[in-house]
């Protein structure tokens, strides 16, 4: 199970949150049989939602992050709730891509760099908020970093990373930090932040280190005080019923269930998790009659 810490500063000029997302991206590895590249891309993913999803207001509320930058894995999603527990999905799961020019997983060339990132935020409304922001690199950081700047003008720092084993292709460390003023920053609180980062190893590398979420917070803010707000322990969870796949049937329309009734019987595959539903041609004519 992972674990999510959230931190503010005492002079109250800025929030932190850190996140440890190994089980997460894991358990989100061994559903969809993602190849390292696409592990690392659906994982930054999944744990950049995580925490975004950790500062919803409401219980019911949740945050889908979809990025499709035209690159070879195709849309890549992942679904938030309100305590950081997430569900992802990759539409080209086994990419295979040579490392990049530094020799790492080449996240931004499997995502790609033409396209958008789309934020959707369901709080309880009669319509969800939807932000959307063209891609900055496919990194997927950069890109919530971008986002949050454009969208939301909350001047933003996002990290993530995800490392896996070249060999089994099993996630070592991922993880990731959102740092975010708040309107009260103080004029030299962008520099002292800048002044903390510099030099700032990568996430996993502070993970494979042994930090925890709290002590990340503290590493990548020292020149500030910082008190605990939260923690989570949050987990690759999805929430699917055959309840909630009816619902979705319903929306095809009384044709295309009628021409599905056809069949004896029906298998549906959740896209999350890949538990499958099986409906009767009974079922199915009952959902295309309203009934």
């Amino acid at each position: 199970m992972g674990k999510t810490v959230r931190m503010i500063s005492s002079d109250g000029t800025l929030t932190a949150m850190a996140i440890d997302s190994a089980d997460i991206v894991e358990t989100a590895k061994d559903i969809h049989s993602t190849s390292a590249v696409v592990t690392a891309a659906l994982g930054r993913l999944l744990t950049g939602a995580s925490m975004m999803g950790s500062v919803l207001k409401h219980e019911d509320d949740t945050v889908t992050l979809r990025i499709n930058g035209g690159g070879p894995a195709g849309s890549v999603i992942a679904v938030s709730d309100s305590l950081g527990n997430v569900k992802g999905y990759v539409e080209c799961p086994d990419v295979q891509l040579p490392l990049n020019n530094k020799g790492k997983l080449d996240v931004g060339g499997a995502v790609g760099k033409d396209g958008t990132l789309t934020v959707m935020k369901d709080l309880g409304l009669k319509e969800p908020y939807v932000g959307q922001i063209p891609i900055v690199s496919g990194e997927i950081a950069e890109d919530i970093t971008s986002y949050y700047a454009m969208s939301e003008q909350t001047p933003t720092v996002c990290a993530l990373g995800v490392l896996v084993d070249k060999r089994n292709g099993n996630v070592i460390t991922a993880g990731g930090f959102i740092i975010q003023l708040l309107p009260t920053a103080l004029d030299d609180t962008i520099d002292k932040v800048e002044q903390g980062l510099e030099g700032i190893p990568p996430v996993t590398t502070m993970l494979g280190e042994g930090l925890t979420p709290e002590q990340i917070c503290r590493k990548v803010l020292p020149g500030f005080e910082l008190e605990l707000l939260d923690e989570y322990s949050p987990a690759y969870r999805c929430d699917c019923s055959k309840e909630r796949v009816s619902k979705a049937l319903i929306t095809l329309g009384k044709e295309e269930l009628l021409e599905i009734a056809q069949d004896e019987k029906t298998e549906i595959s959740c896209h999350f998790c890949n538990r499958k539903y099986y409906f009767s041609r009974e079922e199915i004519t009952a959902l295309a009659q309203g009934k």
